[in-house]
């Protein structure tokens, strides 16, 4: 099997600025939980750019921060509206609903995209003890088959949360492809649109480990640390969080890593897309093609190149590129794909 495939951008190594980062910020010691520079340093970049009323905190994981960011915006009787494809839906094995209590209500959409129209159906029941109270409406950017939400769409969404008192929390794992592909501020499709709760992922990007939770609106802060604390998600050595994101963000390395991954996605998209018996399923807009192939071809493939088949009912597969994909990489792929497909 070769050296980098397209199975996840998690499989992908540490970016070498963050690395030395790490090792920079491993001489002698530091103050724990938090109140070492690093971390300080870290959260004064966040406030810089999303504005000095947040609140941030770090925590190790991705479902980390979903979860423990939705614990604290509602109550065990609440609900929380979602697409049938989020990552709080279908891979986090069900903590957010074993953590916080809420309910989790998927919805169906062809894209990955929440709108008004799909979330009505949930929408209902309110005051009424016997059914869970939509509380939260949460979504992914990128979405989970890389769509990408315009900063419109999401303050549509956010404007009808709000009118109907719900909050809007949005898992932005790969938030840093969704900068790429908009080519707008990350402050103006989240807290600019009325996000309220942002979960912000660097491990996808380049990162060793650490993501933050984003409190935009910083009323939904109350008590996170201790949850923070009760959830296992806070780290002793916090300054090797603090420093990854430093390092992350500095001169703009967040965006050239995804610009990056995003552009080795339109390539493979493009060299795939007229192959004969391939049928791409999605729009490409950030880091993912998502495509239909033949049974047959899917493990002698997988035997060169490691990929996720997304959904084994229809063969569609998952082609993730990363921050350390190369062109050649792609082109080695499409070229055994073609062939593959040529001689069925």
């Amino acid at each position: 099997m070769r050296n980098r495939g397209f199975a996840s951008d998690n499989n992908s190594g540490i970016s070498p600025e963050i690395l030395a980062a790490i090792s920079d910020a491993n001489s002698g010691h530091a103050i724990a939980y938090g109140d070492d520079i690093f971390t300080q340093k870290a959260v004064a970049v966040f406030k810089k750019m999303m504005g000095a009323d947040i609140e941030v905190f770090f925590v190790f994981t991705g479902t980390g921060a979903n979860v423990l960011g939705l614990n604290n915006m509602g109550r065990s009787f609440n609900s929380v509206i979602c697409a049938e494809t989020a990552h709080i839906n279908v891979d986090e094995c069900g903590a957010p609903e074993k953590f916080t209590g809420m309910k989790i209500l998927p919805v169906k959409t062809p894209d990955g995209k929440l709108t008004i129209d799909n979330i009505k159906q949930h929408m209902h029941s309110f005051g009424f003890e016997h059914h869970s109270q939509p509380g939260v409406i949460s979504i992914t950017q990128p979405t989970e088959i890389g769509t990408v939400y315009t900063p419109a769409e999401v303050k549509t969404l956010s404007d009808y949360a709000h009118k109907n008192n719900l909050y809007l929390q949005m898992d932005g794992a790969r938030i840093s492809n969704a900068v790429a592909s908009l080519g707008v501020p990350v402050k103006e499709f989240t807290k600019d649109a009325g996000v309220d709760v942002l979960s912000f992922g660097g491990t996808k990007n380049g990162m060793m480990y650490g993501e933050a939770v984003l409190f935009l609106n910083n009323k939904l802060a109350k008590n996170f640390k201790y949850f923070r604390k009760q959830g296992m998600q806070l780290s002793s050595k916090m300054r090797y969080i603090g420093a990854q994101f430093i390092a992350f963000f500095n001169n703009n390395l967040w965006i050239k890593n995804a610009s990056h991954a995003n552009k080795m996605a339109q390539l493979l998209y493009q060299q795939t897309k007229d192959i004969k018996n391939v049928k791409i399923t999605q729009t490409v807009q950030a880091n993912g093609v998502f495509a239909i192939i033949p049974k047959q071809l899917i493990p002698k493939l997988q035997k060169e190149y490691f990929f996720y088949v997304w959904n084994e009912n229809t063969n569609e597969v998952r082609w993730m590129c990363s921050y350390d994909t190369t062109k050649e990489d792609v082109m080695e792929f499409v070229s055994l794909l073609r062939k593959m497909s040529s001689e069925l």
